[in-house]
C-alpha cells in the first residue's frame, strides 16, 4: 500500500510540473555510473553535473576514469521519467579528436560512452527530455576541456 501512495504523490508532483533533484540516484533509478561503466571506473574530480531544465533536475551526467586502461566513460542517468523511454544523450569529446555520442530513447540511461584518452583533455555532456507535451529538455555537463590526465 505504501508503494501506491508514493506513486500517487510522484504522479501528482509531476502533473503539477514540480520536480526536485534526487541526490540519492540509486534509491530511484537502479543504475549507478559505476555499474554502467563497469569495473575499475571511478568518478573524476568535477565529474558530476546535473541535467537541468530551468530549476528542474531530470538526472545527472557522470565522467568516469579507469586508471589501469586509460579509458574515460560518460553516462547520463535519469532521476526523473525513468522507466519511460525518453530521448537521452551521453557525449564524450577528446581535445583534438572527435566527439563520441550515445543517443536514443532510453528508459534509464544513455551510455556508456568509452574512449581511451590517457594524457588528453576531455569534455562531457548529457541531455534528457521529459514526457510532458512540451518535451522540456534538460542538459548539463562541461563543455570546457579538463581532466587532462
Amino acid at each position: 500500500m505504501i508503494r501506491s501512495v508514493t506513486k500517487i504523490v510522484t504522479v501528482t508532483a509531476l502533473a503539477a510540473g514540480v520536480l526536485t533533484a534526487n541526490p540519492a540516484y540509486a534509491a530511484s533509478n537502479p543504475y549507478t555510473p559505476e555499474r554502467v561503466c563497469g569495473a575499475g571506473f571511478t568518478k573524476v574530480k568535477d565529474g558530476t553535473r546535473p541535467l537541468k531544465s530551468g530549476r528542474d533536475t531530470f538526472g545527472h551526467v557522470y565522467l568516469m576514469y579507469n586508471r589501469s586502461t586509460g579509458y574515460n566513460c560518460v553516462v547520463s542517468i535519469k532521476d526523473a521519467y525513468y522507466r519511460t523511454a525518453t530521448r537521452t544523450v551521453a557525449t564524450l569529446t577528446v581535445k583534438g579528436g572527435k566527439e563520441y555520442t550515445d543517443v536514443g530513447n532510453f528508459k534509464y540511461y544513455a551510455g556508456p560512452v568509452k574512449v581511451r584518452a590517457r594524457g588528453k583533455c576531455v569534455s562531457y555532456w548529457g541531455e534528457t527530455r521529459d514526457t510532458r507535451l512540451d518535451f522540456a529538455e534538460a542538459t548539463g555537463g562541461r563543455k570546457a576541456f579538463g581532466n587532462c590526465g
